[in-house]
């Protein structure tokens, strides 16, 4: 009998109420983020086009990132590639984990978010050369000029993933600060 409430336990540590939530929320992130990303290469060839205007203020450019975000800890080695996928694939784990406990919808979404941007930055890190980026943001003015770092869809869906735990967080009530240790 000890034994099928340790099995009932490892369950919800690894599926839990809102796990189908989440898990939507991953797939729509991850799936948007790869679809777009095979469009702007192959359909759009913004490769060819080496920069598009989309808005006064995005430019479509295509950048191969093969280090971690604003393009730090840059590497070209299969050291460093699979040293970053290992952190991608712990962190992806532990998310997992913190979804499988969560009560609160919000923070559900936000996990998906984060962990379906995870994957498909993963993904790309797997068949090209690096992290595809092609958003760039920036504002020009006459005496003044601004650019953000080029990102793509799935650093979008992990900032708000971060943007919605932030926001459940200061909600009234209990905090989806982290998961339960128990």
């Amino acid at each position: 009998m000890a034994g099928m409430a340790q099995a009932g336990a490892a369950v919800s540590r690894v599926w839990g109420p809102l796990s189908r939530t989440g898990v939507g929320a991953a797939l729509a992130a991850g799936l948007a983020d790869q679809a777009s990303k095979l469009w702007l290469l192959y359909d759009f060839d913004l490769e060819r086009r080496v920069r598009a205007t989309l808005t006064p203020f995005i430019d479509l450019v295509l950048v191969w990132n093969t280090g971690i975000s604003y393009g730090l800890l840059q590497n070209e080695g299969r050291l460093g590639l699979w040293g970053l996928l290992i952190f991608k694939g712990a962190a992806v784990v532990f998310l997992w984990i913190w979804l499988a406990r969560c009560s609160s919808k919000l923070t559900a979404v936000a996990l998906g978010f984060i962990i379906g941007g995870a994957i498909g930055n993963a993904v790309d890190r797997l068949h090209w050369p690096g992290v595809m980026d092609f958003m760039l943001f920036h504002i020009r003015t006459d005496g003044w000029s601004f650019q953000w770092y080029v990102f793509n869809l799935a650093d979008a869906a992990i900032v708000a993933g971060v943007v919605g735990l932030l926001y459940d967080s200061m909600r009234v009530g209990t905090p989806q600060k982290r998961p339960d240790p128990g």
